[in-house]
């Protein structure tokens, strides 16, 4: 099984800055693309941002240009690094990895998310 935790959210206002970070533990054999999504009241989870194990990147177009996601692959941690916020930034974020645990079985999994509230 494999562990994700997030942390970073918090309050902020419009045209502010957060970090979020992702940790993955348990027992990893492999990590493969890790990414992060958002869920705003009301509304269905999407995708934010993606990053592969061998560092390519694919963003949300509302995110393009304010959020750069980045990992260090000898922490096993995802970052999101979010600038320029908007109020319609606010939502609980959650951390996704496709990962191979030690017995060699793959799966997806899911931090508990963190919430991010951008006030106007």
């Amino acid at each position: 099984q494999v562990q994700l935790v997030e942390s970073g959210g918090g309050l902020v206002q419009a045209g502010g800055s957060l970090r979020l970070s992702c940790a993955a533990s348990g027992s990893i054999f492999s990590l493969y693309t890790m990414g992060w999504y958002r869920q705003a009241p009301g509304k269905q989870r999407e995708l934010v941002a993606t990053i592969t194990d061998s560092g390519r990147t694919n963003y949300a177009d509302s995110v393009k240009g304010r959020f750069t996601i980045s990992r260090d692959n000898a922490k096993n941690t995802v970052y999101l690094q979010m600038s320029d916020l908007k109020p319609e930034d606010t939502a609980v974020y959650y951390c996704r990895t496709t990962a191979r645990s030690s017995d060699y079985t793959t799966n997806d999994y899911w931090g508990q998310g963190t919430q991010v509230t951008v006030s106007s």
